[in-house]
């Protein structure tokens, strides 16, 4: 999905390079996401820090700071469990940048997970992004906000494959969209099986299984709560 990049506020600048090592210390990784910190990881940067202290943005216990991560690519892309286990290994929410190439000539895209903060670990949902951008396009001011929660959100929600609705927090996106992602797997293995299968009577059941369930997935990707709009006969 293509969506902007934000001008980070200057005040919130911290231009720290991450040592990859930091990450193995925090995070029990497997052979393979440590394969790939080797292999896909140039340079880890902890750019920015949104915070009252930076952006005069009030947090909570729910967002007391988000911190902005960038990852230099060696080749073309990150792999998302880097991102994960860098993601695990910071208490605090991330927004991602990563970037291949370089200068003017290079791209970047912009990746999100909503981070659930409690008790125990933070629960990461599921990783967004933006489409591959270049690095040289102007970039958007931030989004208006009142305190570090309401910026997170704002920060989030276009990221999302599914629109928002009225009333929504970012839980209730990624609710809905873990939802919708469970659908269309059944729609897929649904779609196979009608391919597949000889008896008229099982076809016509399948049909009318899978005319319901995509319903439904217009349903939950629709920018209204309710039946969607339109003609199912």
């Amino acid at each position: 999905m293509t969506a902007l990049l934000y001008r980070w506020p200057q005040a919130a600048e911290v231009g720290r390079v991450v040592p990859k090592s930091k990450f193995y210390e925090h995070a029990s990784l497997g052979s393979t996401v440590k394969d790939r910190f080797v292999s896909d990881v140039r340079r880890i940067t902890w750019a920015y820090k949104l915070a009252d202290s930076t952006i005069h943005l009030p947090g909570n216990a729910e967002v007391p700071e988000i911190q902005v991560f960038e990852i230099a690519a060696k080749d073309g892309d990150v792999a998302e469990g880097v991102v994960a286990a860098i993601d695990k290994a910071v208490r605090t929410p991330i927004i991602f940048e990563i970037s291949q190439g370089d200068g003017a000539g290079g791209a970047v895209r912009m990746v999100a997970a909503h981070k659930q903060l409690g008790a125990g670990a933070p629960k990461l949902g599921p990783y967004f992004s933006t489409d591959w951008q270049p690095a040289s396009d102007d970039r958007a001011p931030l989004p208006t906000a009142i305190d570090l929660t309401s910026m997170y959100t704002a920060l989030l929600q276009p990221l999302t494959p599914v629109a928002s609705r009225a009333g929504e927090n970012v839980s209730d996106v990624v609710g809905r969209l873990t939802t919708v992602r469970a659908l269309e797997r059944e729609i897929a293995a649904l779609e196979r099986k009608l391919r597949n299968e000889l008896q008229l009577n099982r076809k016509v059941e399948l049909r009318r299984t899978l005319k319901t369930k995509k319903a439904a997935l217009v349903d939950l990707t629709s920018a209204t709560d309710g039946p969607a709009v339109g003609n199912r006969n």
